[in-house]
Formats: structure tokens, C-alpha cells, sequence
């Protein structure tokens, strides 16, 4: 007999072993963590998950965080030091950057200011008020560089929701898309969870990450349920990640 009632279980119990290509954690750089104990504490929550492989990734947003590969590096080297010194010997973290598409992006990626998740891999977004004006060409001269441009949480900017097409044409473009785990639990809104598991159903999500700013979102992120099907494919997304990075 058909049930209305679909079993769901915790994302979160699936996340052992999970690399993380997409957070906050880094200290004092931009509108995650704020702190070191900040960065502590989300460590120790996604421990207790599991999760205990990071790419940091703080955001270059030109006017808001004027981020530098040194600026990067430095906040790194400080979380870095008091892993070690409190014992966190297997947790391992890296750093990489968020870089926003604006009108010094490609400023930064002519003078390889970038900071990539790997060597040919680039993080970027766009505003979630609208599309970027330049976003076209600097993809196109991020690929001529030999990288994969991959686009943060395409699900969240509401301007591409009414329309479908307007995602594959990003794909055709050669973007790797990264979903967000909170879009599942509905944290962005209907409007992004329905879209991610329509993107998901249809196998566009290349990578998934947490996206995490602070602890109230990792709380959030230990409630969200997912069904059979959507796990299916998250797992196929978290596999992606242990091969690339």
C-alpha cells in the first residue's frame, strides 16, 4: 500500500570521513567565525559528526572583505597553531577563498590574487540581488587558465529560480555546481530547497559543503532530514570531493 509518510534520517549521520570544500571557520576574516573560540567550537561540533577535513574558505568581496591571499594565510596560521597547541591532531584543515564575481575580480585573478580549492579548482558566487554584469567573461577567463570555476550554492539566487534553463546554461559554461547543505533542511527558504533537490534529482550538483558562519547554522545542519533518494545522491557529491581534493 503507497504511504505519504517517506522515512527521513539526519544528514549528518551519513557525513563520517566528509570533506568540507566550503566554510567559515577561518577567525576575524569576514562574517563567519568571529573569533578563535568561534573557530573552536565549530570544530569540535563537526568532530562530533565526523567531519574533520576542511578547505576554509573566507570570502574576497571587494569593499566588504578585502581579503588577501596573506590576509587568508595569516588567520590560517593562527587557527592552525591553536589546533596544535589543544590537541587536534587529526583534524586538518586547509585554506582556499569564496571570491565573489564583482568588479575587481578580475583584477585580482589577472594578478593571481586567487586562492583556489586546489590547482585547478576556483571557488566563486555571485549577489544573491543579481547577476553578476562580468560574470560570463570571467568564467571564460578562469577556464582559459586551465581551472574549473566552481559556483557556490547556484540554488540560493532566487533571480535563476524561475526559470531552469537559466542553470544549464551555467553548465554548458562549464561551472561545477556546490550545493549547500542547509538548502535541504529549507534554511535559505522553499525557494532554495525545492531547487536544490530538483538540481540534485537531476544530477547537476557536482560537489556539496556546508557553508557553515557559526554555530546556530551547525545546529541547523545536525536537524536537517533527508529522504532515501536525496541521499543517494548527496553520497555520489560527498565521493567527488575525497577523489578531487
Amino acid at each position: 500500500m503507497f504511504s505519504f509518510f517517506t522515512k527521513k534520517d539526519f544528514l549528518v549521520d551519513y557525513l563520517e570521513g566528509f570533506i568540507d570544500i566550503h566554510n567559515h571557520i577561518l577567525p576575524g576574516i569576514d562574517d563567519g567565525a568571529k573569533t578563535v573560540e568561534d573557530s573552536i567550537d565549530l570544530i569540535k561540533g563537526f568532530s562530533e559528526i565526523g567531519v574533520k577535513d576542511f578547505i576554509c574558505t573566507p570570502h574576497i568581496m571587494h569593499n566588504y572583505y578585502d581579503n588577501t591571499p596573506k590576509t587568508i594565510k595569516k588567520s590560517y596560521k593562527k587557527l592552525k597553531k591553536i589546533l596544535k597547541e589543544n590537541g587536534f591532531e587529526d583534524v586538518n584543515i586547509n585554506y582556499a577563498a569564496e571570491h565573489m564575481v564583482d568588479d575587481n575580480f578580475e583584477k585580482i585573478l589577472d594578478n593571481n590574487k586567487t586562492l583556489g580549492l586546489n590547482k585547478n579548482h576556483l571557488l566563486i558566487e555571485m549577489s544573491y540581488l543579481q547577476p553578476s554584469i562580468n560574470f560570463n567573461s570571467a568564467v571564460t577567463k578562469i577556464k582559459s587558465r586551465g581551472i574549473f570555476p566552481v559556483f557556490a550554492h547556484p540554488e540560493r539566487y532566487q533571480y535563476l529560480n524561475n526559470d531552469y534553463n537559466n542553470y544549464q546554461k551555467y553548465i554548458a559554461m562549464g561551472l561545477k555546481f556546490q550545493l549547500n547543505m542547509l538548502s535541504l533542511g529549507g534554511y535559505y527558504g522553499s525557494y532554495a530547497k525545492n531547487m536544490a533537490l530538483k538540481l540534485l534529482e537531476k544530477g547537476d550538483f557536482v560537489f556539496i559543503a556546508s557553508d557553515i558562519h557559526n554555530v546556530r547554522q551547525l545546529n541547523a545542519l545536525k536537524q536537517t532530514r533527508i529522504n532515501k533518494q536525496t541521499l543517494k545522491g548527496i553520497l555520489v557529491l560527498i565521493e567527488n570531493a575525497k577523489i578531487i581534493f
